[in-house]
């Protein structure tokens, strides 16, 4: 196997650095013969924090086939981890380890209250037996993901059900996210459940409490903001009224977080796949600084699911472009190189 060499300025710092994939690791040993890969500006790979590949259709069956096209599109667009905050079905044993797709943690298929969610996707669960499917989930996987809140008339599950939900994920070591755009968010927050997905309609009261017990929030702007089109062609009423009003207030939401100590991440929630440059710009465009909405898909994911960065003995991931991607969010369309556990996925000559 090729060794590998980068050299340039490493985000989040800026500093100038000088590394070597000896294997699927950094290293800052010169290696006789590498082969320099790319120079440039250089991130520790980019995260897609809350995307569901392997089915575009909802409630259609995991297909292994689109599965493998649509990890590899995140690593053409420079996407070195993911988390699957929901799937299909129960991935492959490939998922997140081929040399090929990204690195990932995944929650399994989501869980829901009976009569809500999409057919055909997750399974439905009683209250009184959330706590224990969660665990078991979670000790399998690491995280579980809960739908707390779906149709307009429907009830959100409540606070002393995800507040014992939390407990037993975290007795096995395990993390609790939750789908929320109405009335769960409080809950949630209540609960003190690690990430709150997507986030619409959060009362940014609650924030300063997020902050400080350290849930995080995947606000997935990008696919909000877009739904926004087609609200607008609904006929009035209460669901009309709801979205319109949510997606509207959502980006101010995501500023407040990042100004309230959130940890705010980044996560697409849509397809085509790869296309994390968009979520990052937007919300940059929501008021985040460019150096914290990259941050939001890059270093601060990454810390988040536990790889460290751009340091000797990391997993050898990296993504390079020509200039400071935070000067110029642009240069996130075209790496010049994508590197994934040590081998060169993508180069641009």
């Amino acid at each position: 196997m090729t060794v590998l060499r980068v050299r340039g300025y490493a985000l989040p710092d800026g500093e100038a650095v000088d590394l070597y994939a000896d294997g699927d690791r950094w290293t800052d040993d010169p290696v006789p013969g590498a082969e320099l890969a790319a120079e440039g500006w250089v991130l520790p790979g980019l995260v897609d924090a809350h995307t569901h590949p392997g089915a575009h259709d909802q409630g259609k069956p995991l297909d292994e086939a689109v599965l493998r096209d649509d990890l590899r599109a995140h690593v053409a667009a420079g996407v070195t981890m993911i988390r699957s905050p929901g799937l299909a079905g129960d991935p492959p044993e490939w998922f997140g380890r081929d040399e090929d797709v990204p690195r990932a943690v995944h929650a399994g298929p989501w869980i829901a209250q009976h009569g809500q969610f999409f057919d055909g996707w997750g399974r439905r669960a009683s209250h009184a037996e959330m706590p224990a499917m969660a665990a078991e989930q979670a000790a399998r996987t690491g995280w579980v993901k809960f739908i707390g809140d779906w149709g307009a008339d429907d009830e959100p599950i409540p606070a002393a059900v995800l507040s014992s939900v939390v407990a037993a994920v975290h007795a096995v070591g395990g993390r609790v996210a939750v789908h929320t755009q109405q009335a769960a968010g409080a809950a949630a927050v209540a609960a003190r459940v690690d990430s709150i997905e997507h986030g619409m309609c959060l009362d940014p009261a609650l924030l300063p409490q997020m902050a400080a017990q350290g849930t995080v929030l995947t606000p997935t702007l990008t696919v909000i903001t877009a739904g926004l089109k087609m609200a607008r062609r609904r006929p009035d009423g209460p669901r009309k009224e709801w979205y319109m009003r949510g997606a509207t207030a959502h980006p101010a939401l995501v500023a407040a977080a990042a100004e309230a100590g959130v940890t705010v991440l980044a996560g697409t929630d849509s397809t085509p796949h790869g296309r994390i440059a968009d979520e990052i710009r937007a919300l940059a465009a929501a008021g985040m600084t460019p150096h914290d909405a990259i941050a939001a898909a890059s270093w601060t994911a990454r810390g988040y699911l536990g790889l460290p960065g751009l340091t000797p003995g990391a997993p050898a991931d990296a993504v390079v472009y020509d200039a400071d991607p935070r000067t110029d969010l642009a240069q996130l369309e075209t790496p010049r190189a994508v590197i994934l556990r040590g081998r060169l996925m993508h180069s641009r000559s």
